[in-house]
């Protein structure tokens, strides 16, 4: 998925927020359908650089955990080998076993992982602590 794409995902999902927000009569549409396609747009936005299915019913959390990780790393950087300037040029990916610097598993290990589950809780806990550290 490239930029221009992200981009009209983006610009979709705004609308669709500014128009629940500023429509309060939520009978006067069919507004779960707009809730849903958000939603969807929002999934799809957010596994653009996982690299692995995502079918577990908790695929959209876990989505977006990823995505919320990827934007952490994109402010702040990640320990004191990867700069926030690094990860900006070249991406994050999420893999079975791995987040890399990079579009692939191949690429340089930001952390290794034993099964998908623990780079999930790693991604969970460390976005929790991000979050208590900026409030």
């Amino acid at each position: 998925m490239n930029d221009k794409q992200i981009n009209k995902i983006n610009a979709r999902i705004t609308e669709i927020e500014q128009y629940l927000d500023n429509n309060r009569d939520w009978s006067k549409f069919d507004s779960s359908a707009l809730i849903l396609e958000r939603s969807e747009l929002e999934f799809k936005r957010n596994k653009k650089n996982i690299n692995f299915a995502l079918r577990q019913q908790n695929k959209y959390y876990y989505a977006n955990q990823c995505h919320e990780f990827t934007q952490n790393l994109l402010n702040n950087g990640y320990d004191k080998y990867t700069t926030k300037e690094k990860i900006q040029k070249e991406g994050i990916s999420f893999n079975k076993y791995s987040i890399n610097v990079g579009y692939s598993k191949y690429c340089e290990d930001l952390k290794r992982f034993n099964s998908k589950e623990e780079m999930f809780g790693f991604v969970i806990g460390f976005n929790k602590c991000q979050n208590l550290h900026n409030n």
